[in-house]
């Protein structure tokens, strides 16, 4: 959608990544028939953005010039088009064991960047004159992969993507951010980690001059990530403001909330699954908190703590969801002074990301995928 809001246009959509999707088929089958459906309840009749995930197969196979001068067209024949994209899981996506392989390859290898840029050619193709394409990644890597000469690595190879990125802005006239997205147990994965990487580890490692950083490398907030490990979006979006970081574009997603009662615990544990990574913290009414690598080793942790210490586990679920029982949601963070800060800084860019709808407890996914996008989306759009 696109939104007035303060003399200038916001965009405002949802990640296809909701969409089982991993060959270029399979994504534009979703588009054809998914899409329309989330319009049509949503009623939204003028021109709506896409949030694309393209896999590392999907970008090979869309790539192709015929195939993507078809798409390109029939973007404009429905009234589409694509701003962002969402480039942090290079294989497949949903049915199978991912957890911690969803960061392979990471930032230090040469697969993570030429598949950033293939994306990025991808996008300069599609992208509307005069709007800024985005690009969400992975950020850095996962903190237990690291190794001493990781820094180092990860930022060459962020310095090469971003001068490709000026390369391509210049051939092109298409500006395109990369937009690291930080996540609980990740490299970087606090508003204060990434400060340091763009007002330290960067301007010392960095072979790029720091106008190019600037212009092609920022941040994607997700919301749920950041409330997951207790830090206010609030606060993490305004030390990110303070600190100069340049924010691209944030995701608005929720992470659920369970007292750690019998009931709780109980209610907490219907979200495992074996797909994803579940990243969990616990605080305590003293204000300490426990970071665990996965909502497993939380739960039963949890079963010695009291009762009124409190879960957060990454896990997104749909904005349009306040309480389940005991479960609250983190939506409740973003509050009036979070969309304040993001006005007045100009962020033009919101993703609803509720990639893990198909493996929600059943309650929870009542509604067909497009009904709940439709009202994750009229909530953002409020």
């Amino acid at each position: 959608m696109k939104l007035a809001c303060n003399g200038h246009t916001v965009h405002a959509t949802y990640c296809l990544n909701i969409h089982p999707a991993q060959s270029w088929e399979e994504n534009l089958a979703a588009i054809r028939e998914q899409v329309p459906q989330v319009r049509a309840c949503l009623g939204h009749e003028g021109e709506f953005g896409l949030g694309m995930r393209l896999s590392a197969q999907a970008a090979s196979e869309l790539a192709i010039p015929g195939r993507l001068r078809e798409f390109a067209s029939f973007l404009a024949d429905q009234g589409l088009y694509v701003f962002t994209v969402n480039a942090f899981p290079y294989g497949t996506f949903h049915g199978t064991r991912i957890k911690e392989d969803v960061y392979a390859p990471d930032w230090t290898s040469v697969e993570r960047v030429g598949y950033t840029l293939h994306v990025a050619r991808i996008l300069a193709t599609l992208l509307p004159e005069g709007v800024t394409g985005t690009i969400s990644t992975v950020p850095g890597t996962y903190r237990s992969w690291t190794r001493p000469e990781t820094l180092g690595d990860i930022v060459h190879n962020l310095s090469r993507t971003v001068a490709e990125l000026a390369t391509l802005e210049t051939e092109t006239g298409r500006r395109i951010q990369l937009a690291l997205e930080p996540e609980p147990d990740c490299l970087w994965d606090t508003a204060t980690d990434c400060a340091r990487l763009f007002n330290q580890d960067i301007p010392r490692l960095a072979e790029i001059p720091e106008s190019r950083v600037q212009r092609h490398l920022g941040i994607c907030l997700d919301t749920c990530h950041q409330a997951v490990i207790f830090d206010s979006p609030t606060a993490s979006l305004r030390c990110l403001l303070d600190a100069g970081v340049p924010v691209a574009k944030i995701q608005v997603s929720a992470a659920p909330i369970f007292p750690c009662s019998k009931l709780g615990l109980a209610q907490a544990a219907s979200f495992v699954d074996e797909c994803y990574l579940h990243q969990t913290a616990i605080r305590q009414q003293d204000g300490t908190v426990q970071r665990f690598p996965d909502l497993p080793q939380a739960l039963a942790a949890a079963q010695a703590l009291p009762p009124e210490s409190e879960l957060r586990t990454h896990f997104h679920i749909p904005l349009c969801v306040d309480r389940w029982e005991t479960m609250r949601s983190t939506r409740n963070g973003l509050d009036g002074e979070f969309w304040q800060l993001a006005r007045q800084a100009g962020i033009d860019q919101f993703e609803a990301e509720t990639y893990t709808f198909n493996v929600l407890p059943p309650a929870l996914r009542e509604q067909s995928v497009a009904e709940n996008v439709a009202a994750e989306l009229r909530w953002l759009r409020e």
